[in-house]
């Protein structure tokens, strides 16, 4: 299969504004990014829009689109941006993979784990998951946590530990069950990219406010990939600080 990989980067942001500029040890953020993911993936995008961010990755040699302003998360840009992508490149692409672009520290083994969700011919919508090794985040609920079958697809995601072990005080759940976190990384067949779009939001959705439980609600399959290398995402100066003593 031909994969695409499609960096969504806004320069606004309530928290962090113009962080995929932000430098990490003499790279834009972005860049780090992208060079990350260059090394998974043959063809790479970025899709923003703001032109400082298009100038700076033009200079680094990158590929990049730009998008509307009115898109309201990363999911509809990243569908513009794989129809602007047809006019520009010669080949055809069978998934694009939607890459998070304030994860400078992304490993390209968890950019392969991804891809091997396609394996299975009747995936059409794949993200990633990490076992939980801190019993601390299933106590407090740091993150978010997802339940899946025994043949890999996703039953539920949620802002809470999930399931509940009814048997034992909450902080000895993870001693008696593997929960698992989610990671913001999805891949995606175009028809799937374009039907999930198109959905309005779900009630379920809603409640967790996270928008890949209105697939499932709908009766859309979730591939999972487990991947044992973990990200942080950069939301404030925190975060920056650091990642940038991890370079």
């Amino acid at each position: 299969m031909n994969f695409l990989g499609i960096i969504p980067a806004r320069y606004g942001s309530s928290r962090l504004e113009g962080k995929p500029l932000k430098d990490i040890a003499g790279k834009t953020m972005i860049q780090r990014v992208y060079e990350k993911a260059s090394q998974a993936l043959d063809t790479v995008y970025v899709a923003t829009d703001d032109i400082r961010i298009e100038e700076v990755v033009k200079a680094f040699g990158g590929k990049v689109v730009m998008t509307s302003e009115a898109h309201e998360n990363g999911t509809s840009r990243c569908l513009e941006a794989w129809e602007k992508i047809k006019g520009l490149e010669d080949e055809s692409f069978d998934v694009a993979v939607n890459i998070q672009g304030d994860e400078p520290l992304l490993h390209p083994e968890s950019l392969e784990t991804i891809k091997s969700c396609f394996e299975d011919t009747e995936t059409q919508f794949a993200t990633l998951v990490i076992p939980v090794k801190d019993g601390n985040d299933v106590t407090h609920n740091n993150g978010v946590f997802v339940t899946f079958t025994t043949s890999g697809n996703a039953i539920y995601f949620s802002r809470t530990a999930i399931p509940a072990l009814r048997d034992f005080p909450k902080e000895e759940w993870a001693n008696h069950f593997q929960y698992h976190k989610h990671l913001g990384m999805y891949a995606y067949t175009y028809s799937a990219l374009s039907e999930f779009a198109s959905m309005p939001a779900s009630s379920l959705e809603m409640a967790e406010m996270l928008e890949q439980n209105r697939w499932i609600e709908n009766g859309g399959k979730i591939k999972v990939g487990i991947t044992e290398h973990d990200v942080i995402a950069v939301d404030t100066e925190e975060d920056l600080e650091r990642v940038r003593k991890l370079f």
